[in-house]
């Protein structure tokens, strides 16, 4: 079998049908990707060999780039390859994807960070550039250990799994030193970014939320609804490390939400504190599972 002439054909066949049938190229793209890799992998001598040598990839990627014109680099046949290998693995393939999806996921070696990616790229419908800046800003390092290994054995996830630590906040105005009303502004003049550092169905209700405790107004910094899980949201926010009493205020202030806002078929409120530093050794002693912190920096 001439696997050159077999691959450059079916280079070929897919250069003609983007062409023609535009409305499916994406999936016979990623057919033919396929078909390649596994071309190269076979006329390498099995996958064993193949990551040994590659000669014969730097000999393809010469001749086809002569033949065919560029997009046929010693990278791209590579990407091809590793894309076969994974398919081969059992991994999903989405036609909801391109390509160039496809090569910014397979720059991973871990599985676990390659299905995070493919699976948010997807349930959000990210654009290339979309997903290259998650990848930038280093989402899934992001995540807790936690909610890394309920990732990895498909466990259900919970409201607060996907809240970033740290979260990171756009610094428009390059602050030095900013007070909690200059981080609150910053949030809300790139709120749609900042719901999404904290997860899924997240939604803004409003910030400065009154409340009346007693005789005296108190004000929530954000107000936010999960439509998900069916919650409300109280957002305190500090630019100091986290400090006991913030535990108090926050508490305070989902009693009050969970007594006087929220209705029967809602469920409980929870908290979320973000400050500049974190103090894990206060997080240890509350007793409340629904309050939950992070820290955050200014980009």
């Amino acid at each position: 079998m001439n696997y050159y002439n077999e691959i450059k054909e079916q280079l070929i066949n897919n250069e003609v049908y983007k062409k023609i049938r535009d409305y499916s190229k994406n999936r016979n793209e990623l057919k033919t990707y396929y078909n390649v890799g596994k071309l190269i992998i076979e006329a390498q001598g099995g996958e064993t060999r193949a990551k040994y040598g590659d000669n014969l990839i730097k000999e393809y990627s010469k001749k086809l780039t002569v033949e065919l014109g560029k997009g046929y680099s010693t990278r791209s046949l590579k990407y091809m390859r590793k894309f076969y290998l994974f398919v081969e693995k059992g991994q999903t393939v989405s036609a909801q994807l391109s390509w160039s999806h496809y090569v910014e996921l397979l720059k991973f070696d871990d599985i676990n960070i390659i299905n995070y990616y493919l699976d948010i790229s997807v349930n959000q419908k990210l654009g290339v550039r979309e997903l290259r800046y998650k990848i930038k800003n280093k989402e899934y390092e992001r995540l807790s250990i936690e909610t890394k290994n309920k990732l990895s054995r498909k466990e259900e996830m919970k409201v607060n799994d996907f809240i970033k630590n740290p979260i990171l906040i756009k610094n428009s105005y390059n602050y030095e030193k900013i007070t909690e009303k200059m981080l609150k502004q910053l949030i809300l003049e790139d709120l749609d970014s900042f719901l999404k550092e904290l997860g899924e169905g997240f939604c803004y209700i409003e910030n400065e939320y009154k409340i009346k405790i007693g005789d005296r107004n108190n004000y929530i910094d954000l107000l936010l609804y999960n439509i998900k899980y069916n919650c409300f949201v109280v957002v305190e926010l500090k630019v100091t490390e986290l400090k006991k009493e913030y535990i108090g205020q926050i508490e305070t202030y989902m009693n009050y939400v969970d007594k006087n806002i929220k209705s029967i078929s809602q469920d409980k409120t929870i908290g979320i504190i973000i400050c500049k530093k974190d103090n894990e050794f206060i997080m240890e002693y509350v007793s409340d599972d629904r309050i939950y912190n992070t820290m955050y920096n200014l980009v």
